[in-house]
C-alpha cells in the first residue's frame, strides 16, 4: 500500500485519480495537485461520489522546482505521477530527484518555444536517477506507452526478428462540435502540424505534414484514412526493439478536422511565435486553445469508439509472421465509469497501471525507463483487468 502524488488536474487527472481509487490495495492514500484547485476539488468530489474515497488536493506551480520539492517533501509520496503538461517534465522530474521519489509521466518533454518533442532531454537524467537508487518510467500512456509494451509482448511471444512495426490510432468518435480536440489543444495541433518522420533502412526519414495517408480497416469501426506522423515511442523502439527495418506512425482524422486546421494554419493560428495584439504579446495558438472546448467537456457529448494498435511483421522459427494486436474502447462506456472520454481514458488507464507496475515491484530499476525496456506480461494482464483488453490477430 502506498501513497501517491498526482500533479495535473485535466481530462487525463481526472482518469488517473479515479482509477487508482478503484485500487485501494495498491494506492492507499492519493494527493492531487494543480495550478488550480477548482479542478481538483471537481474531481475529489467526483471520486467521492464514484467510490466512497477521499483524496487530499492542493494546489502547486509545476513549473517551480522549488516548489514542487517541498509538496514532495511534504506529501512523501512513493511516487510521483505527472499527469501535467509535457513542458513541466523537466522541472517535476528535477524536483523528484531533489526529494528523492520515484517518477512517472505519459508524455515526453517538450520545450514551450518549440514544436519539437523528443527523450533526449529526459535520457540524460539516467545516471542521476541511478545513483539515488531511484525509479524514472517515461511514456506510460497509450501511444506512447501501450503501443511500446505491444511491441515488447510481441518480441517475447510471436517473432525471433520484428522487421516491420505500423501503429496506428484511429478515434471514429463523435462529440457534435464544429472543431475540438480529444486533448490538451496546444499539444495537439502543434503535434499535429508537426512534419511527418519514420524510421526504414538505419535513417530518419522526413514527410511534410499530413501528407502520406494510407486506408485501415479497423475493428468495428471501418475504413478510415490514416495519416502518418511523427509520434514520440518511435524514438525509443527504434532504440530498444533490435532488428527493425521500418517503423512508422498513422493516426485518423476527419475531413472535418482537418478543413478546419487548414483553414487555422492559413491564417497564422496555430503559430508558437508571439505577436503583438494590441500592446500585449500573445501566442496564436495559446489563444486558440482558450477559444477552443475543454477536452475535459467532451466526456458526455462523445459517442463511438477508438482503435489503437500495433501490425507488426517478421520471423518466427525461419517462417514470416504478421500479427495485429489492439484494444477498441467505447467513448460513453468510459463516461459511464470515470465520467470521461475514451481519449483520456486510454491514457489515464497506463498511467495507472504503470505506477501499479512500480508500487508492487513488478517493474523495478534504477534510472530512465521507457515502456518496451520492462517485463511485459504483468502489464499486458492488467490492461484486461482494468479496462483496456486487447486482441490479436494473424494478418
Amino acid at each position: 500500500m502506498s501513497k501517491v502524488l498526482i500533479v495535473g488536474a485535466g481530462g487525463v487527472g481526472s482518469v488517473v485519480v479515479h482509477k487508482c481509487a478503484q485500487v485501494p490495495e495498491v494506492f492507499s492514500e492519493i494527493v492531487l495537485a494543480s495550478r488550480t484547485v477548482a479542478k481538483c476539488e471537481a474531481i475529489r468530489d467526483s471520486v467521492r461520489q464514484r467510490t466512497g474515497r477521499d483524496i487530499e488536493v492542493t494546489a502547486v506551480d509545476a513549473d517551480n522546482v522549488a516548489a514542487m520539492t517541498a509538496l514532495i517533501n511534504r506529501v512523501k509520496p512513493a511516487l510521483v505521477l505527472n499527469v501535467a503538461l509535457p513542458y513541466q517534465d523537466l522541472p517535476i522530474m528535477d524536483a523528484c530527484l531533489a526529494a528523492g521519489a520515484d517518477y512517472l509521466d505519459t508524455a515526453n518533454y517538450e520545450p514551450p518555444d518549440e514544436a519539437r518533442f523528443s527523450y533526449t532531454w529526459q535520457w540524460p537524467y539516467h545516471d542521476k536517477f541511478k545513483a539515488q537508487g531511484l525509479m524514472a518510467l517515461l511514456g506510460s500512456g497509450f501511444d506512447p506507452g501501450v503501443t511500446n509494451v505491444y511491441c515488447a509482448y510481441a518480441a517475447k511471444h510471436y517473432f525471433d526478428e520484428i522487421h516491420y512495426v505500423d501503429i496506428l490510432d484511429a478515434n471514429a468518435g463523435d462529440h457534435g462540435h464544429p472543431f475540438a480536440t480529444n486533448f490538451n489543444p496546444e499539444i495537439n495541433i502543434r503535434e499535429v502540424t508537426a512534419r511527418g518522420k519514420y524510421w526504414e533502412n538505419g535513417q530518419w526519414l522526413e514527410t511534410e505534414p499530413l501528407s502520406v495517408k494510407q486506408s485501415f480497416d479497423f475493428p468495428r469501426i471501418g475504413p478510415r484514412n490514416a495519416y502518418l506522423m511523427y509520434h514520440e515511442e518511435l524514438e525509443s523502439l527504434v532504440k530498444n526493439i533490435k532488428g527493425l527495418k521500418r517503423i512508422r506512425f498513422w493516426m485518423t482524422f476527419s475531413d472535418n478536422y482537418l478543413k478546419h486546421l487548414e483553414v487555422l494554419r492559413n491564417v497564422g493560428m496555430t503559430g508558437i511565435t508571439p505577436v503583438e495584439f494590441e500592446g500585449h504579446q500573445i501566442i496564436p495558438l495559446q489563444f486558440l486553445k482558450a477559444l477552443l472546448p475543454d477536452p475535459a467537456s467532451l466526456g458526455p457529448r462523445t459517442k463511438g469508439k477508438t482503435c489503437i494498435g500495433n501490425v507488426i511483421e517478421g520471423i518466427k522459427d525461419g517462417k514470416p509472421r504478421k500479427i495485429y494486436i489492439y484494444n477498441i474502447c467505447d467513448h460513453e462506456e468510459c463516461y459511464r465509469e470515470v465520467g470521461s472520454q475514451a481519449i483520456s481514458y486510454t491514457t489515464g488507464v497506463p498511467a495507472m497501471i504503470g505506477a501499479m507496475m512500480m508500487l508492487t515491484n513488478a517493474w523495478r530499476g534504477q534510472g530512465v525507463f521507457n515502456m518496451e525496456q520492462l517485463d511485459p506480461d504483468p502489464f499486458m494482464a492488467a490492461l484486461n483487468r482494468y479496462g483496456l483488453p486487447w486482441e490479436v490477430k494473424e494478418l
